[in-house]
């Protein structure tokens, strides 16, 4: 199993909404790819969030191939509607994990 974790900072200003639109449009555009069996949404705790919350999208592939396809396929058109839709607002890293329990 593969876990690709994308762990984001929301402004303050726009984290009820960027929230909603998290959960209703982007994930399930994510998973429409059919390169990830599903997605679970956490919000960091004991951080700095004075300039609004963190979170965690963890999703979850069946193989590195079904990540790579994402990858090659889908990544940059995902990463520009986010930006598109919010500029500035949010700052993203990523990290690809392996399962090994």
């Amino acid at each position: 199993m593969i876990i690709y974790n994308v762990t984001i900072k929301v402004a303050e200003a726009i984290k009820d909404e960027w929230l909603a639109w998290l959960k209703q449009e982007h994930i399930p555009d994510v998973l429409g790819t059919k390169c990830f069996l599903k997605a679970t949404i956490m919000q960091l705790l004991e951080v700095d969030d004075s300039e609004g919350p963190t979170y965690a999208i963890q999703y979850q592939a069946e193989s590195l191939d079904d990540y790579e396809r994402y990858l090659n396929e889908f990544a940059v058109t995902m990463r520009q509607r986010s930006f598109d839709r919010w500029g500035d607002k949010f700052i993203a890293f990523r990290t690809i994990m392996e399962v090994v329990n």
